[in-house]
């Protein structure tokens, strides 16, 4: 899975090709923003929050009055639905997320979900049916931070998590999420049955930095890379900090000390595709003044080509167990979450190539560095995705922006590439 640049061709894009309405598609997701809206300037909807169940209301409303009928499922995802001229085929989706991180941006996820139901606007304003019907869906707790489950409500639409494992997740104040979309009205009892889909497209920010880099408007996303998360833990043995001479300390730290060194000089040997996070460290009993008893940290690890993930892994493992060792300590790493690489499917990719030739727009074709409840649509239904920049390839941060003329071409392309899948 590599990157190359699509140019635009003069002699098949078309002036006169409909496009969408780009200033209703911000104001709504200025809208949609003020909801959850943080004193910094991001947002803060977590799934299942009474801000992530206003900001679904929002949504909804605006789809109604645009004609679309609602179905909820029993984890909580929503389709929102616009007839087609032959109405028991299956769908043609699109959508993505509203619930957001504690410190999140305005356009993660909602993004995907409102230029969704702008094409829908825009097909309403010019009179046109689609042979197969469309469906715009909000998947539920997708950014997976209040409950411990990214990507959960399409785990469970396709049938990846079983429902009741999905209900049993709790978050820090013992909230389940069956016990919370039951506050919310959600009907957990109703039959969980897919609907026929014919194809899917997710439209999405890039969360990072090579479409502005590279000053493209678009991206079209073959495929997303492979990634896990890994949990090490070191056990050593509490002690006062002053009194315990150093050498006759059992300290995990240590372990952490030359684990990290050696794991950054290994993620570099695969090269600048390769990618390490270690974005929790945690001590204990975490006292100033006391030697640490064991010491967790975590250890994220992705890359696009199947082969260098595999030794990638096998590299880190290598480097913790080399440190475990040398220390004469206790300790263990496993994986705790994987998500293996995902190739799209070619014809809706190829859709989403002809969209880009018709609005005769340059493009990047590229593999996404992030997880997206598309990995989870595309095991099940065909799929692919779009991406348009964002300001410094941030995410996941209240500083998180978008250009509106970007947000709009990548609406466009949705438009175009759903009209080709949908008839």
């Amino acid at each position: 899975m590599s990157e190359s640049i699509l140019a635009p061709h003069a002699d098949v894009s078309r002036a006169d090709a409909p496009r969408v309405d780009g200033q209703r598609l911000w104001s709504r997701l200025m809208a949609m923003a003020a909801v959850g809206a943080t004193a910094n300037g991001g947002c803060n909807r977590q799934a299942l929050s009474d801000e992530d169940r206003a900001g679904r209301e929002l949504f909804l409303g605006w789809a109604r009055a645009a004609g679309c009928t609602v179905r909820v499922d029993a984890v909580g995802n929503l389709f929102v639905r616009r007839a087609g001229r032959d109405d028991g085929l299956p769908v043609v989706m699109t959508g993505s997320h509203l619930d957001t991180q504690p410190t999140g941006g305005k356009f993660d996820g909602v993004y995907g979900v409102l230029a969704g139901l702008e094409v829908i606007e825009t097909l309403n304003e010019r009179g046109v049916v689609t042979r197969h019907p469309l469906e715009v869906c909000v998947w539920s707790n997708e950014e997976g931070c209040r409950f411990p489950m990214a990507m959960m409500g399409s785990a469970v639409w396709s049938g990846r998590l079983p429902l009741a494992s999905a209900h049993a997740l709790a978050d820090r104040g013992g909230r389940s999420v069956r016990a919370e979309l039951v506050r919310l009205g959600v009907d957990v009892e109703a039959p969980l049955v897919r609907q026929p889909v014919a194809a899917a497209l997710e439209v999405h920010i890039e969360q990072g930095p090579v479409l502005e880099q590279r000053a493209l408007p678009i991206g079209i996303v073959t495929g997303v890379q492979h990634m896990s998360r890994h949990e090490v833990l070191v056990f050593g043995q509490e002690a006062h900090a002053g009194p315990t001479p150093m050498d006759m300390r059992r300290d995990p730290v240590r372990v952490l000390a030359a684990a990290l060194p050696a794991l950054y000089a290994a993620t570099a040997k695969h090269g600048p595709q390769a990618r390490l996070t270690v974005g929790i460290i945690e001590t204990t009993p975490g006292s100033p003044n006391t030697v640490p008893g064991r010491v967790r940290f975590t250890v994220d690890l992705r890359h696009p080509e199947e082969a260098a993930y595999r030794a990638l892994i096998a590299d880190a493992y290598a480097v913790v167990e080399s440190a475990l060792a040398s220390s004469g300590l206790d300790g263990s790493m496993r994986c705790v979450w994987e998500a293996p690489g995902v190739r799209f499917d070619a014809r809706c990719v190829e859709a989403v190539r002809s969209a880009v030739r018709v609005l005769g727009l340059p493009a990047l074709e590229m593999v996404s560095g992030a997880g997206h409840d598309s990995c989870n649509v595309a095991a099940v239904v065909p799929t692919a995705m779009i991406f348009v920049p964002c300001a410094g390839g941030l995410s996941h941060n209240e500083a998180e922006d978008a250009r509106p003329e970007h947000l709009a071409a990548g609406a466009d392309v949705l438009l175009h590439a759903l009209l080709a899948l949908a008839g």
